[in-house]
């Protein structure tokens, strides 16, 4: 059996004095749990307060009052410019083209000399009829001298009738011959001033196809040049024949809209995106419809003053065809979808509570959409602080979207 050591022999003679020691370390240790679970809890106490004192808070959220108007709902057509007037410059007599006396690209005015041929022929060939004419008018004058002298002679029987009848007859044919050579002199005088061609418009000329010394024959089939009025211009746009009819039941059943006025604005959007300043009337709608495609063509007229629409661009029109009455416009920002894909928007209702409503949307107009069910005019629709919000909670509206835009329309007025 192992010794014990003379600790070991204190203690076990000493049992009572060992188990006071080990009970006098038990008050300290209890304090310090004590003192943990009372500061934990007083946590928990804090933490506790903060939810319950928010949720005692309304939460703020801007609105925008909606009201019914008169919407103009726009349809976006694709189109090409094309030139208001064209004309193909050709020759209307032969030659040999003598000068080009035109820039290329250039703005040319109708009645400027374009191009010069080979005169000479012509000039004789005036000339020419205007001896003609001269010949006519000298046979004139002599056989109508004649027929007066006859006229005399046959009442005094010194000459027959059948004389008579014959020299007034040479008159007759003389005055044809004088007429004759008078149109002779006036088509050779005109095939002369052909040999200057002449712009028949004013606008700009494209490339020339002949040079100095280029044959040019009467009403060739090749242009020497072609000449474009781009001031004012057309926008050609095509619409399907389907959407047209569908727009027609539509303004017959739907009281609620009109037909746009005839004289129909509209704006072009250029292919980088971006707006034509100047505003353009819708001209005609074509009364057929193209057998091939299906489409309708309308013909737009635009101010192009600086010319910065040429023919052939690709455009995007925007014209109003109907006017929705009492429509109302809600933010984009404000609508959502729900799992069913409806679209939804929240209202303040009159007790200040959230109220979810389901929308009918007809189409978008700008940055808003057009709401034809689901909401009434003077409702107040949440347009932000969504996220902080459910259905049936109370709110507090800190901004109208409606109120402040009006006001800034008014102050805008003033200082004008």
């Amino acid at each position: 059996m192992a010794p014990t050591s003379p600790s070991q022999s204190r203690l076990q003679r000493h049992p009572l004095a060992f188990n006071a020691r080990r009970l006098g370390l038990l008050p300290a240790s209890l304090l310090l749990v004590g003192a943990l679970l009372a500061g934990c809890s007083g946590d928990k106490e804090e933490a506790g307060q903060g939810p319950a004192a928010g949720a005692s808070q309304a939460a703020q959220v801007d609105v925008v009052t909606v009201t019914a108007q008169d919407v103009p709902l726009t349809t976006e057509l694709p189109g090409r410019t094309r030139a208001y007037q064209i004309a193909e410059v050709r020759p209307q007599v032969g030659g040999i083209i003598e000068s080009r006396d035109f820039t290329e690209g250039s703005d040319v005015e109708e009645g400027q000399v374009l191009y010069h041929i080979d005169s000479r022929t012509y000039r004789a060939d005036v000339e020419s009829a205007k001896a003609s004419l001269a010949h006519a008018e000298a046979s004139l004058n002599t056989s109508s001298l004649q027929a007066k002298r006859y006229k005399q002679l046959v009442a005094r029987k010194m000459v027959s009738q059948q004389d008579y009848d014959d020299a007034v007859a040479t008159v007759g044919e003389d005055r044809a011959d004088v007429a004759s050579a008078k149109a002779a002199v006036s088509s050779a005088q005109i095939n002369l001033d052909y040999t200057k061609v002449t712009s028949p418009i004013s606008g700009r000329i494209g490339k020339s196809s002949v040079t100095k010394g280029a044959l040019v024959t009467a009403s060739q089939e090749t242009s020497l040049a072609t000449v474009q009025q781009l001031d004012p211009i057309y926008v050609d746009m095509t619409q399907s024949a389907t959407d047209i009819m569908k727009l027609k039941r539509e303004l017959s059943k739907n009281g609620k809209a009109s037909s746009a006025p005839s004289k129909v604005k509209v704006e072009l959007v250029l292919d980088d995106g971006n707006v034509f300043e100047q505003e353009g009337e819708l001209q005609f709608t074509d009364v057929s419809v193209d057998q091939g495609t299906g489409m309708v063509t309308l013909r737009a007229l635009f101010p192009n003053p600086d010319e910065l629409l040429l023919p052939g661009m690709f455009v995007t029109a925007r014209l109003v065809e109907t006017v929705a009455h009492d429509a109302i416009l809600v933010p984009q920002k404000a609508v959502s979808r729900d799992t069913d894909g409806n679209a939804t928007a929240m209202v303040v209702n009159a007790e200040g509570k959230v109220e979810a409503r389901v929308l009918q949307i007809e189409q978008s107009y700008e940055n808003q959409w057009l709401v034809t069910g689901g909401l009434k005019s003077g409702e107040q629709v949440i347009t932000s602080g969504l996220q902080k919000i459910k259905v049936g909670s109370p709110v507090e509206i800190a901004n109208d979207e409606a109120v402040a835009s009006a006001t800034e329309d008014d102050e805008a007025g003033n200082t004008q």
